[in-house]
């Protein structure tokens, strides 16, 4: 009976060292540390996200660096395409932007973003129509009385035209008209910056992300339409974009581009941070759009 009982016990002590090197094994897989560095660059209205991604994941791996700049999404996309970032951030498709050679580049979605038209607090105007808007920004209305608002000159505030957020804006707001950009208007590319000018300007408009607008700017209706991400997500509100992480298709940074756009994709950050900064989960959405604007 003895004997048995040792057997036994050696069996079980046998197997349950299998199990616990299986285990040890896994774990040591799993728990791999990343090690590198990425540069990420482009859009400004993804830029909070980024950065905050960006700190949390690095957070997990300190073995991992991203640096994270702005410039623009047309920056993104070409620091991208020519292997000096490895992240392109880009408000538009790769294939809405001139000399981007979009079969280089591998999309990754990463979120959905609104845009509104943003005015001083103090102009007197709540709601524009969409032509009064188009009227404002192609030069042809230039005071606010005009449209039912003090009489106050207009200023404009513009982006630049390798901005994601102003071919966004000028293809849905504006409906591809040009906009003015004679004396008077200004032409700022950082999303804070163009905040901070409408804010302490009087007779000031601009557009802004969802997620840069706050108690400094007044955003507009447009047609009676609020600018919400409810609204948004049916297309009700026609101002909106994907924000694109691009990387390239050499693939030389691949692991760890893999592994910090998962963690982008992942439920926690979806949930999370992407809601947290007022943008819109990509599984959020009840309608689609291809490259052209055009829903599916």
């Amino acid at each position: 009976m003895k004997k048995r009982i040792l057997a036994s016990g050696i069996i079980g002590l046998a197997f349950s060292s299998i199990l616990v090197a299986c285990s040890s094994g896994a774990n040591d897989e799993n728990n791999k540390q990343l090690t590198g560095t990425l540069t990420s660059v482009g859009s400004t209205a993804m830029q909070p996200f980024v950065e905050e991604a960006s700190k949390s994941f690095m957070a997990s791996n300190p073995g991992v660096q991203i640096n994270v700049q702005g410039g623009g999404s047309g920056q993104g996309l070409t620091a991208t395409v020519n292997d000096t970032a490895d992240l392109g951030n880009s408000d538009i498709f790769a294939e809405e932007k001139e000399k981007i050679d979009a079969s280089k580049l591998i999309d990754h979605k990463a979120f959905v973003v609104g845009i509104a038209p943003v005015v001083h607090p103090q102009v007197g105007v709540t709601n524009l129509t969409q032509q009064q808007l188009i009227d404002i920004f192609t030069g042809k209305v230039k005071n606010w009385k005009e449209v039912g608002g003090k009489d106050q000159a207009i200023v404009l505030v513009n982006r630049s035209e390798s901005s994601g957020t102003r071919a966004t804006f000028a293809k849905f707001a504006l409906k591809d008209n040009q906009e003015f950009r004679g004396n008077g208007a200004i032409v700022e590319d950082s999303s804070g910056t163009v905040r901070k000018i409408i804010g302490q300007t009087k007779g000031a408009i601009g557009y802004l992300a969802f997620s840069y607008i706050d108690n400094t700017v007044k955003a507009l209706t447009l047609d009676g339409v609020q600018p919400t991400n409810e609204n948004v997500t049916t297309n009700k509100w026609l101002v909106w974009a994907y924000e694109h992480i691009y990387t390239n298709t050499n693939g030389k940074n691949k692991q760890l581009e893999d592994a910090f756009l998962k963690y982008i994709l992942s439920p926690e950050i979806q949930n999370g941070l992407v809601k947290k900064l007022n943008y819109i989960p990509i599984i959020d959405m009840k309608v689609e759009r291809d490259a052209s604007g055009k829903l599916k």
